[in-house]
């Protein structure tokens, strides 16, 4: 991923987060935003170069030339040989494609060529779409993560 790359990610990224934070834990979205920016900050202090994460844009080749469709981020853990999927993501245009299935299976070939055993991520409740990506190409649920605001009383997230 080149610099310029990198910024479109982050400015597509922490948008995204943010609403999901919003969404998922009740915050307001201004400090949802501040929230996703810390974090994206901390995760990647030296952008697309910072070490053991790997931020890369999803290309699909059409009639000849390479089209950029999506975002993939994930880190490595070289000590349990194991990648943790921070962020999967394709433009809408190209859902429903079957583009995030051969983004996976692309990962996954290239992590068990590496000598990596497993791919972790973390999927909002709400996001069938993805789940249906995931469990397709042979993720399982492992957990569910569940908050409390204090101090208030928490209403779930509408399904709509």
């Amino acid at each position: 991923m080149l610099s310029h790359d990198f910024l479109a990610f982050v400015d597509y990224f922490v948008v995204d987060y943010a609403t999901d934070i919003a969404s998922n834990y009740q915050l307001p979205q201004a400090e949802a935003l501040l929230q996703a920016r810390r974090e994206i900050d901390a995760s990647l202090p030296d952008g697309e170069k910072t070490a053991g994460q790997v931020v890369v844009c999803i290309t699909q080749t059409h009639l000849g030339e390479e089209q950029h469709i999506g975002y993939l981020w994930y880190k490595l853990d070289y000590k349990l040989r194991s990648a943790y999927i921070n962020d999967f993501y394709l433009f809408p245009q190209f859902r429903g494609c079957g583009w995030g299935s051969e983004a996976m299976k692309s990962l996954e070939a290239l992590l068990i060529q590496e000598g990596f055993k497993q791919i972790k991520l973390r999927v909002a409740a709400d996001n069938q779409q993805a789940m249906r990506i995931y469990e397709s190409n042979g993720f399982g649920v492992t957990g569910i993560n569940m908050n409390k605001i204090l101090g208030t009383s928490f209403q779930t997230p509408s399904k709509d």
